[in-house]
């Protein structure tokens, strides 16, 4: 996809498509990357939010990101947190364990489980399907957002079954919704540096396009600021935004900047908060047909994530009453549902809690 260089439009003249409701073109987004002033993107990307989200309300959930193995084969050089097969840091949690920790997610108010590890070569399809069962099981109301496409591309590979009745069996022992992890950046050329032995574009956009059909929904997101340019995050979008026009996979739009500590990919300088708030901006912008974008309080920290309600974020991401894959590089912003209504009640909004569906609780 080949995406030229920004043309001769002037600001001005892309603000009038925006706030006459039309959709920007690749070329147009790559120009407001380039746009020094923040204020600009922000009064755009307001717009768009108040045409899909209008009103003053910012919602959050609560919920755990459960780990259940660190052990993976696929060694992501963003990632701090896997383990090579055999090492002796590596883990599997029991099924005891799996129930004890959503046991404490359910008695501190949760409703969702982010379930996701690595490409663990010992899991296969049998496995998943019965620990959701006996989730679903002990568990009913609790909503289960589990596996990347990476995870479940690899599920179906070891398992010697298709896409399709991988997802099909997945569903039926109760997996609700599939997070966007493992989309990174869809670029290819990308791709093959940060993470070599994953899953291509077109897989990871298969496997969305496959659990659309299957009615299971998802979201998107995007981990920016490590060897991609600016061309290479118009392109991510734009293989999002036509995806979404095709089967509306998306709930909701989710990007963070990389943390590079102790990781095998290392970057001269961290992305910096002025960064993350012009990626928050021209991807609401230029993803006219996704309704929630959710900051990224994990890696940013409050102040920024607060800021970031005004570049056209609506939802402040979940209260993590776990999380170990971006923590184990260095970042670890997480609070109480208390200090997150605080905060956005400071940045001048309506704190509501709400559930994966983004149906307000």
């Amino acid at each position: 996809m080949a995406i030229t260089a920004p043309d001769s439009r002037t600001i001005d003249q892309i603000a009038d498509k925006v706030f006459a409701n039309e959709r920007i073109t690749p070329e147009e987004a790559l120009q407001l990357f380039h746009h020094p002033n923040l204020i600009d993107l922000a009064t755009m990307a307001n717009h768009r939010r108040q045409n899909r989200v209008p009103g003053n309300t910012v919602t959050y959930i609560i919920g755990r990101i459960l780990n259940y193995t660190n052990v993976c084969w696929v060694r992501c050089k963003f990632c701090a947190f896997y383990r090579v097969p055999g090492h002796e840091e590596g883990y599997r949690l029991s099924d005891e364990e799996v129930l004890q920790k959503i046991q404490d997610t359910v008695d501190k108010q949760g409703v969702e489980i982010l379930f996701q590890g690595g490409l663990n070569p010992n899991l296969k399809v049998d496995y998943y399907e019965g620990i959701f069962r006996k989730v679903t099981e002990h568990f009913p109301h609790v909503i289960l957002h589990a596996l990347s496409p990476a995870e479940i591309i690899y599920i179906a590979h070891i398992s010697k079954i298709t896409l399709r009745e991988t997802l099909t069996r997945l569903k039926a022992a109760g997996l609700h919704s599939i997070p966007g992890a493992g989309g990174e950046i869809l670029v290819d050329r990308v791709r093959k540096i940060i993470a070599p032995y994953k899953d291509t574009t077109d897989e990871w956009l298969e496997c969305m396009r496959t659990a659309a059909d299957l009615g299971l929904r998802s979201t998107a997101s995007m981990m920016f600021g490590h060897v991609e340019t600016f061309e290479d995050r118009v392109e991510h979008m734009t293989r999002i935004r036509d995806l979404q026009d095709e089967c509306n996979p998306f709930r909701a739009f989710i990007s963070w900047n990389f943390q590079p500590e102790d990781t095998q990919l290392p970057i001269p300088v961290k992305a910096s908060g002025f960064d993350y708030l012009r990626n928050v901006a021209v991807s609401r912008i230029f993803l006219d047909n996704i309704d929630n974008f959710q900051v990224s309080i994990l890696t940013q920290g409050p102040k920024i994530a607060q800021l970031a309600l005004g570049y056209g974020a609506n939802d402040f991401g979940s209260i993590m009453i776990e999380e170990n894959v971006v923590s184990a590089a260095g970042s670890k912003f997480i609070l109480s549902a208390d200090e997150f209504e605080r905060l956005i009640a400071e940045a001048g909004y309506e704190a509501r809690r709400r559930n994966t569906r983004y149906e307000l609780i």
